[in-house]
Order: C-alpha cells, then sequence, then structure tokens
C-alpha cells in the first residue's frame, strides 16, 4: 500500500511522532513518505495563512494527517491544507494530533472533530484518531497508541 502521511509540525513534536508511524508503516510493508504542510505566515494567532507546500495525495492509498493543536483548536495551516486539497475520497484516512497540555479535552478532541469534519467534506471517511497530550505521564504510551492506530490502516486492517 503506498501510503501518505502528511502533517504539519511547528515545534518538532508532531514530526517525531509521524516518523514513528512511519516506520511502523513501513514495518508493516507499506510505501511510505512522509510530507509537511507549511505556511509562509506561520502563527498560532493566525485566523488565516498562506500554504507553502501543498502534498499530494492523490497516488496515496492511505492517507495520514497530524498537526499540533493550536489554542484548543487543530492548527490553522492543517486546517488550511485540508480545505485546498480537491479529494480524499475512496482512500483510508486516520487523523492524530499532538497537544501541549495534559488532557485530550483542553483542545485535541476538539481539533480531531474539526480533522474529521474537513475530511468528510472531502470525501473520507476517518477510520482511525488519536491524541498525544505531549504533557502528560503516559506520553509515550499515547504515541505507541497513536503508532499502532495510524499503521494499522497502512498494514489492511
Amino acid at each position: 500500500m503506498k501510503t501518505g502521511i502528511i502533517i504539519h509540525s511547528s515545534t518538532g513534536n508532531t514530526l517525531s511522532v509521524a516518523e514513528r508511524v512511519a516506520a511502523a508503516c513501513r514495518a508493516h510493508g507499506s510505501d511510505v513518505r512522509v510530507e509537511r504542510v507549511t505556511a509562509m505566515d506561520e502563527s498560532p494567532q493566525a485566523r488565516s495563512v498562506t500554504l507553502r507546500d501543498i502534498p499530494d495525495v492523490s497516488d496515496c492509498d492511505v492517507v495520514l494527517l497530524g498537526a499540533p493543536v493550536w489554542g484548543f483548536s487543530l492548527s490553522t495551516v492543517m486546517a488550511q491544507y485540508l480545505s485546498q486539497i480537491p479529494s480524499l475520497s475512496g482512500k483510508k484516512v486516520g487523523c492524530f494530533v499532538t497537544q501541549k497540555l495534559p488532557r485530550p479535552w483542553l483542545g485535541g478532541n476538539r481539533a480531531i472533530a474539526q480533522m474529521k469534519r474537513l475530511c468528510a467534506d472531502k470525501g473520507a471517511q476517518v477510520s482511525a484518531t488519536g491524541i498525544v497530550n505531549w504533557s502528560n505521564r503516559e506520553r509515550e504510551s499515547l504515541i505507541a497508541d497513536v503508532t499502532e492506530r495510524m499503521s494499522g490502516l497502512a498494514g489492511g486492517r
């Protein structure tokens, strides 16, 4: 399976999770690429951004999306990316977010709901989600759980 892991990462936390997911997907035999969405005017306070990089997922069977939580919501950069891509129809889709705060109800749940809604607008049904709370004592366990859920999509589960 061809898997695209498309992320927005401003501090490197989301990227580090994506790299672990990519390694697990490769272990399942998937052809994986990790690509970053970036903006020219990236700021957590920005309501609108101009994207610099818009990864193409048209050739992917599986699309895994990762982003940070900004201000209790999905990062503006990932939201903009999802609003601009043409379609996710017919693809297996998974979404994960990373957040500084220790509990999912402090923005993570809302960010996942936003991602799912934006993916649905592009014809996709999200099959797996996950939240990594960076300041949670169980962070490593949360990363392992997200890794298993996301790589499971690439492994045919």
